[in-house]
């Protein structure tokens, strides 16, 4: 480990630190990052010793995603008080939380990096498009993330202001419940049958909704990750193997014995994804021409990750995202399609309840090995069966759009996160 960092409050950033946070992860709502731990030990101040049941590839992977907890700290406040007043080893410090009003930030000046340029820090969240837009242009903030597809040419035409983008890693998708009974739908679940999922994939238009409801500024997804990424199957593209069909739709509906359709319900966020309740919209005016009845139960992300938490007792069919910053499908795919409750720290999100037993293998031996080329000749296996199975449809990657007024020196993270420390402003 690195020596001489600290924590804000003084005391030393010591392996006791990580072996604490390894541990206290197990039982947090990321126990996936540390699924391949089987033991961790502090071998002197700055050393770990790590222990993995088998050989595991990309272990340092998960452990970038790690944030280490002040084990003195969190052991005498407590996971609320953490919650509430964070200690950290980074460039900021909190200043001051007001729940929906603001988070203020306070250079860190002792940062092991050097202490950051801009000393202080304010975060608002403004939830309506329209007055964020409103807010930057008015010189209330100085940066705004999430810029509305609509005012993007506005902004661009507004002296002192500059829009900068980059290509999300952001896939929006649905996924569909696999269980005999669902929720939501009355009778048994057609959904278990793969011709009606593959209906469902053939009338999304995703075409539609990104030149409609995105403004064009989305990229139709083609699999669950990007072509970057460890797991990818070059020449596979899921638009191809289900083109916008309706009545090839209609005629799998009618095989499978569903050809009067059936109804179901849609959860969907307001404030989370781009254009989030738009889509939402849209896809129940396309499922609607195959008979599928889409009853919309939109909301604000604050209380759909509650809602829609495994085992997911209250949904059939739900429109979210997921992103792989660290550039490899295991962690999506051990997270959101291995079967559930059958192996800790994997299934954690299977919120469709999909379960293939070759698949889970393929995980498996794709966190075995060592190598990195078998890994991701696993995981391309994996995609394929994933890909024909279809308990998830992936529609697009969004844009990453902020807005900043002229001094503001922004690169955008393909993590899409804000740090004020590797920005500048004049």
């Amino acid at each position: 480990m690195r020596e001489g960092v600290t924590f804000h409050n003084g005391n030393a950033f010591t392996a006791a630190d990580v072996v604490y946070t390894v541990n206290k992860a197990r039982e947090s709502i990321r126990p996936d990052l540390v699924a391949n731990i089987a033991q961790i030990s502090a071998v002197d101040d700055l050393t770990v010793e790590i222990k993995t049941p088998k050989p595991y590839a990309v272990l340092p992977n998960d452990l970038a995603e790690l944030l280490i907890l002040d084990d003195e700290y969190t052991s005498a406040t407590g996971d609320e008080q953490m919650d509430l007043k964070p200690m950290g080893t980074g460039p900021y410090m909190l200043g001051e939380w007001i729940k929906e009003e603001k988070l203020t930030l306070k250079a860190f000046d002792a940062y092991w990096a050097g202490a950051p340029v801009i000393k202080n820090v304010t975060f608002r969240p403004i939830s309506n498009p329209a007055t964020r837009t409103a807010a930057l242009l008015t010189g209330e903030v100085d940066v705004i993330q999430d810029l509305a597809v609509r005012d993007v040419d506005r902004v661009k035409r507004e002296d002192g202001f500059n829009v900068v983008t980059r290509p999300s890693l952001l896939n929006v998708v649905l996924a569909m419940d696999m269980r005999e009974n669902s929720p939501t739908i009355d009778g048994p679940n057609p959904m278990t049958d793969q011709r009606v999922r593959q209906a469902i994939a053939h009338a999304v238009d995703v075409e539609a909704i990104n030149k409609i409801v995105m403004n064009g500024l989305a990229t139709p997804s083609d699999q669950y990750v990007p072509a970057s990424h460890i797991g990818y199957v070059d020449g596979m593209n899921f638009r191809e193997m289900y083109p916008l069909d309706i009545e090839k739709a209609k005629a799998l509906m009618a095989e499978a014995g569903h050809a009067d359709g059936f109804t179901m319900t849609l959860d969907a966020t307001n404030n989370r994804y781009v254009n989030d309740a738009q889509i939402a919209q849209a896809l129940a005016s396309m499922l609607a021409k195959i008979g599928v009845t889409l009853e919309l139960n939109i909301m604000p992300k604050s209380n759909f990750w509650g809602y829609i938490r495994v085992p997911t007792e209250n949904s059939s069919f739900i429109m979210s995202g997921w992103d792989v910053p660290a550039g490899d499908a295991g962690s999506m795919y051990g997270a959101l399609f291995y079967t559930r409750d059958k192996k800790e720290g994997y299934g954690q999100v299977n919120r469709g309840s999909y379960s293939n037993a070759e698949m889970d293998a393929l995980v498996d031996k794709a966190d075995a090995t060592p190598s990195i080329e078998e890994r991701d000749a696993y995981l391309q296996d994996a995609t394929k069966i994933l890909m024909a199975d279809i308990p998830m449809i992936p529609v697009h990657y969004e844009q990453d759009i902020y807005a900043v007024r002229d001094g503001v020196t922004l690169e955008p993270r393909v993590d899409k996160f804000l740090w004020a420390y590797d920005m500048d402003v004049e």
